[in-house]
């Protein structure tokens, strides 16, 4: 049996963790103490309503992956999401360098608006938990999965999240087990959703590529001790 690979961690306990992350629209990022005495990195936006944004690890992640970090709601309203295996959705499954790089400069331009990334040039997948942006997302809370280009709604799961109130500056251990097309997520242990991506309507399997945070604004949130693991 192969024995998993630690391939990235990073702490997030201080503000040089992130000087290599690329931020696309108006993140705002600061290393902060937490209610228990440890660090964290806290992410919120510029302070407008629309003033969404993604912020990308440097690092490019084969497709059999385990991924771990901790996240803490601090302010609503807003919707946290994980992209991983993100290419550029004209590149062929495997391929290497720049031209199949979600950082190419061939593709279009992104500013953190969701459309940029759902439907356009990138081909990825995307969980969002913490979904709390809209009035029937706070009415019924579920983490969602979705395969891009085409924002093609594929696995539902429900999210135990509390809000931020009830949170009183809780860490959640998350965690997203990509195993080539194999793929389960879960909050604190507890299984969520599991599906399996087939090459079929909704375009190729999505397979290796980078992973990235995005927040919907106004939501304020932490995250420290994120981990990838080579299956």
């Amino acid at each position: 049996m192969k024995v998993p690979k630690l391939l990235y961690r990073n702490p997030f306990d201080s503000s040089s963790d992130i000087d290599d992350w690329v931020a696309e629209g108006p993140v705002q990022a600061k290393c902060v103490t937490t209610k228990d005495g440890k660090n964290a990195i806290e992410l919120s936006s510029a302070g407008g309503v629309n003033d969404h944004f993604t912020f990308w690890c440097p690092e490019t992640f084969p497709s059999r992956i385990r991924i771990k970090w901790e996240f803490s709601p601090v302010s609503e309203l807003g919707l946290a999401m994980l992209f991983f295996g993100a290419t550029a959705a004209a590149s062929q499954p495997g391929g290497s360098g720049d031209s199949s790089s979600i950082f190419s400069p061939s593709l279009h331009r992104r500013n953190g608006e969701y459309p940029q990334y759902h439907s356009s040039d990138i081909r990825t997948l995307h969980v969002s938990y913490f979904r709390r942006r809209w009035e029937d997302e706070r009415a019924f809370h579920t983490c969602n999965l979705r395969k891009s280009p085409g924002f093609h709604l594929v696995a539902q799961g429900a999210d135990p999240l509390p809000p931020a109130v009830d949170a009183r500056g809780a860490f959640y251990q998350i965690e997203l087990f990509k195993d080539g097309n194999h793929i389960k997520f879960s909050i604190n242990g507890l299984p969520l959703f599991e599906w399996m991506d087939l090459d079929g309507k909704t375009g190729p399997v999505v397979e290796g590529g980078s992973i990235g945070f995005r927040q919907m604004a106004p939501l304020v949130a932490q995250y420290r001790n994120l981990e990838v693991w080579e299956l």
